[in-house]
């Protein structure tokens, strides 16, 4: 079945609201096993609503709308469906008393056009609206099936989940379903994972391999198309293993998680408790590891030492460093995670250094920084220095990123060690 996704509004065309309909179908067509290959945004204009669904109608079979379904003269989804598809409209009286109902409770009086909410396409399935007064309806004609939902994402999911859904579930009943797995790669370009990867994504056929590029961030969608759960998971399972021979170092996750999500489960796994140094970074890695709810079994401070003194009197960087490399090198990244450590008497201490921007530091270029991290051992001691090219709060937000991606190998590292 390949279906067709149409948002009505003009609205939409003008930016003032963002279309979050498209998003939500298209996953749930894809979990169906549904193709979606075609989504587009037309305005409250009857003809070039008329000229895109006949459109759909010639390369799809099943046309999902949302939008156009209210009271006023420009919502004109029903009428044009209607004339398309040469099918009358007539008032349904659930519909209708359901709407008179809402504004008798509401001590409101109910206008005459209120009453167009109600008219539904003839010989259609009507979809009960529990959150709105505008229902939705399904028709099937001509060999195709057409769904008008309401616009408001508060009326459409829960009816396309509670009522739609489970009418396509019946269709789909012997059809292969899709299954998705996003591996998330971080330290990497899109270019080079493309690159150690490209035979494999020119030999997919199923699973097929999508690449895409996010901030500082790459994943790659692995997709299965199978009639068996079992089946699709051992195919994914295979593709994986093939990706991850060849850039498997870069691999921090799977699906919707993140770097710091994924370093608060791994501190929490191997029992570690960690503190923080901040300089460039201001605060903004305490405040993403505490995001997380239990962020106390792990997190125990932090200390934001944005000027030089903070560092000398609070965090015992020496006039020696200072005077010798300054407060953006290796040495004072490395005396501010020893010393947070000490101070919180965490298992692991991490400091966060260097030129956010936008004038250089110490002569050192914007973008400079240094990151340290002192495990519990001696030998669990290590920096890193980068060099960045973006905004100021790019920068900063980016070193986060990085803390988290270099604290969890590190942590691998030292759990196969022990």
């Amino acid at each position: 079945m390949r279906a067709e996704i149409i948002a009505v509004g003009s609205e939409l065309l003008l930016g003032q609201i963002l279309n979050t309909n498209a998003r939500f179908l298209s996953k749930e067509l894809a979990l169906l096993g549904i193709d979606n290959y075609y989504q587009s945004v037309v305005g409250d204009n009857a003809l070039r609503l008329k000229e895109v669904l006949e459109t759909a109608k010639k390369r799809s079979d099943f046309i999902i709308l949302t939008g156009g379904l209210g009271p006023t003269k420009d919502d004109l989804t029903k009428e044009t469906v209607a004339e398309l598809f040469q099918t009358g409209l007539s008032y349904n009286e659930d519909a209708l008393t359901s709407i008179e109902s809402f504004f008798t409770k509401r001590n409101r009086v109910m206008t005459e056009n209120n009453k167009k909410q109600a008219l539904v396409l003839k010989h259609s399935k009507v979809l009960e609206n529990h959150f709105g007064m505008a229902p939705g309806m399904l028709l099937e004609k001509d060999q195709k099936m057409i769904a008008l939902l309401p616009g408001p994402p508060k009326e459409m999911e829960p009816m396309f989940l509670n009522q739609l859904k489970p009418l396509l579930e019946l269709k789909m009943n012997h059809q292969a379903t899709l299954t998705t797995r996003v591996l998330r790669f971080f330290n990497i370009g899109e270019a080079e994972l493309e690159t150690k990867v490209l035979d494999l994504i020119e030999a997919q056929s199923n699973p097929t391999i999508a690449p895409l590029a996010g901030d500082g961030e790459v994943t790659l969608r692995l997709t299965v198309k199978h009639k068996d759960a079992n089946m699709a998971k051992l195919l994914l399972d295979e593709t994986e293993a093939k990706i991850t021979e060849r850039v498997g170092d870069y691999l921090y996750g799977y699906d919707h998680t993140s770097l710091k999500e994924q370093l608060f489960l791994q501190l929490k796994k191997q029992n570690l408790t960690i503190s923080a140094a901040e300089s460039l970074t201001g605060g903004l890695f305490s405040g993403a590891l505490t995001d997380f709810p239990g962020s106390s079994e792990v997190f125990i401070g932090s200390i934001v030492a944005y000027s030089t003194n903070v560092k000398e009197y609070h965090l015992q960087v020496s006039k020696e460093i200072i005077d010798g490399v300054g407060v953006v090198s290796e040495e004072a990244a490395l005396a501010m995670a020893q010393s947070v450590k000490e101070k919180f008497g965490s298992d692991i201490g991490i400091s966060f250094t260097g030129v956010a921007g936008p004038n250089k530091q110490e002569n050192k270029e914007v973008g400079t920084v240094f990151i340290g991290i002192v495990g519990k051992e001696k030998e669990q001691s290590v920096t890193y220095r980068l060099q960045l090219h973006h905004t100021r709060q790019a920068i900063r937000e980016r070193t986060i990123k990085y803390g988290c991606f270099y604290l969890l190998n590190e942590l691998k590292r030292w759990n196969r060690k022990e």
